[in-house]
């Protein structure tokens, strides 16, 4: 009696070809924006790190500067004694 309740239900619910393509395009177009936002997603992650690369880079580089003209100043010092 409840399988048959069950179909009885299914059958009323049944939904036309139109209203199946409706469904269809809102799932497709649901799927784009998702992958747009994940693109997007991954694209700003991808330039954060970039950008935390490029800062890393410039930081190594002032250091390197200090420091050779510490070794500098440090070494004309050492001489001028």
């Amino acid at each position: 009696m409840i399988a048959i309740a069950g179909l009885i239900a299914l059958g009323g619910c049944s939904k036309s070809p139109t209203d199946k393509a409706a469904d269809n395009v809102r799932a497709a177009a649901d799927n784009v924006a998702d992958n747009i936002e994940a693109a997007a997603s991954n694209t700003a992650s991808n330039l954060q790190n970039q950008a935390a690369a490029v800062t890393n880079a410039a930081e190594n580089r002032a250091d390197a500067v200090r420091n050779a003209a510490e070794n500098r100043a440090d070494r004309m010092e050492s001489n001028h004694h």
